[in-house]
């Protein structure tokens, strides 16, 4: 994890992960047949990461489950929890998407805690609420991610890198406000 956490998926390597552990090259190879099912591990540590810190998030909200301004609050929550960890964790936020693909990917499963399950949920919560017509619940976590996700890499190490800290700040708020608007 902290060589994912200082450079990223490129930096999650066999020989590296030995010696700072402070074993010979060899022994990592009773563990993972290669570096692949290592950074796959990474990969699944690091959403597992993202998805803690998601979870803290929504525990932070107040509001009974079911209560329209909550849930709401827990949705943007949510998206404000997952720009935080991109912004924050740059190594980490790449290398929670950089699973190789004969592995298989932990942020498909949407019943535990993921960060595709728990944006589930609070979309869940908001069908229950009253907020989201049940008629446009499925599949619309997928264009949700997609903004909130987008936003992350534009700004984070996309064309938006270099803009302001209250610049950036304003194109969060703007992402998650127009996720809100258009969920109403």
């Amino acid at each position: 994890m902290e060589l994912a956490r200082a450079g990223g998926p490129d930096a999650v390597v066999l020989r590296e992960a030995t010696r700072i552990v402070g074993v010979v090259p060899n022994a990592a190879y009773r563990h993972f047949a290669d570096r692949d099912e290592l950074l796959a591990e990474v990969c699944t540590a690091a959403m597992h990461e993202l998805a803690d810190r998601m979870a803290a998030g929504i525990a932070r909200v107040r509001g009974k489950r079911g209560n329209p301004a909550a849930a709401q609050r827990r949705l943007g929550a949510i998206g404000a929890a997952y720009l935080e960890f991109a912004r924050a964790e740059p190594g980490l936020f790449a290398t929670a998407f950089a699973v190789p693909r004969q592995h298989e990917y932990a942020a498909r499963d949407t019943t535990d805690r993921t960060p595709l399950g728990l944006l589930c949920a609070a979309l869940d919560e908001l069908v229950e609420a009253g907020v989201l017509d049940p008629q446009r619940r499925e599949g619309i976590e997928y264009p949700i991610w997609s903004l909130v996700h987008g936003t992350a890499v534009l700004t984070g190490r996309g064309p938006l890198r270099d803009a302001s800290d209250a610049e950036l700040r304003r194109i969060e708020a703007r992402t998650l406000t127009f996720i809100a608007a258009g969920l109403a």
